[in-house]
């Protein structure tokens, strides 16, 4: 198990079988850099065109269609003072009649920044002219887009989500968090970007404090486990990603990965898995701005322990 420290120089919009910049072992560790959805790199300098450019792609030996490939988010860590974000609201997640309200409130509206203390964990609003200035969040940093490239041979706008990963924008995402990946293609291809310091539930004005990050990673392969959409977990749930737009079929995605996660690995048939979910999963939203939306689906491992 090797160490790699890998600076990236190119930087892709699309998630798919682009060449890879860099070979690992399952096991290894990698630490590298993100710049932010505007490409602005540690250094606030344009490194790269707009677009949640991803760092990536790594190839993983072995990893063929079929496997599942394991990411171990174990530092997410912005790395300068500034950060920027949205300020309305997206006008699909309000009312219609509401809507004519942000055309009025838009006149210089469009982005505010943000002082970044990583060391402090303190994001504080820099703008002078709002009631709001200085005023100060905690961080709780995480990655609002990475993957895997897409299934047969497709490359995916990073602007959007699906089986592969993608713009999901879910704020758990964050440190100490596992999540698997369907592999689609020899070697798995990850990639990864779109650092957010802070984001709300659903990303509703379309950007969270957007910034660049230092970022530790392992990479690890599960051999022969065919999944089909994300899954996750941390200390408290394992979790499954769905990402589709209507909102119902990304409910839809995630709800019945987990009816195969309980079904395979759990000792459940699909009656008794269905029964402990109707009574204890959990649903947090993850983006509902991008072209496809995203939602989680949770089973607490408190309760599935008591299956062992």
């Amino acid at each position: 198990m090797a160490t790699h420290k890998f600076k990236p120089t190119h930087y892709w919009n699309t998630l798919g079988t682009h060449p890879h910049v860099l070979k690992v072992a399952p096991g290894d560790t990698v630490l590298t850099t993100c710049v932010d959805a505007r490409g602005l790199d540690h250094n606030d300098q344009q490194a790269t065109p707009p677009g949640n450019p991803m760092t990536g792609p790594f190839y993983v030996e072995g990893a063929t269609p079929g496997d599942t490939l394991v990411v171990r988010l174990e530092k997410l860590r912005p790395n300068r003072k500034r950060g920027w974000s949205g300020v309305l609201l997206a006008s699909n997640v309000i009312d219609p009649d509401d809507v004519a309200k942000l055309a009025q409130a838009g006149d210089g509206q469009g982005r505010w920044d943000w002082e970044v203390d990583a060391e402090t964990g303190t994001a504080k609003l820099n703008h002078p002219s709002s009631p709001l200035h200085g005023f100060g969040l905690e961080l709780d940093p995480m990655l609002g887009c990475f993957g895997v490239a897409a299934s047969g041979g497709q490359a995916i706008s990073t602007a959007t989500s699906g089986a592969h990963g993608g713009n999901m924008d879910y704020r758990g995402f964050r440190e100490g968090v596992t999540v698997y990946f369907p592999v689609f293609a020899e070697g798995g291809l990850f990639f990864l970007g779109d650092g957010h310091a802070l984001q709300g539930d659903g990303e509703v004005c379309g950007t969270g404090i957007e910034i660049s990050m230092d970022v530790q990673f392992t990479l690890e392969l599960i051999k022969g486990q065919k999944i089909e959409w994300p899954r996750g977990e941390n200390q408290e749930y394992i979790f499954t990603v769905g990402n589709a737009r209507p909102l119902d079929q990304c409910v839809q995605h995630a709800s019945s990965e987990m009816l195969r996660w309980l079904t395979t690995s759990y000792g459940l048939d699909t009656a008794h898995a269905s029964l402990l979910m109707g009574q204890t999963v959990r649903y947090d939203l993850g983006n509902i701005f991008d072209p496809a939306y995203t939602m989680v689906c949770k089973m607490p491992k408190k309760l599935l322990e008591r299956l062992e």
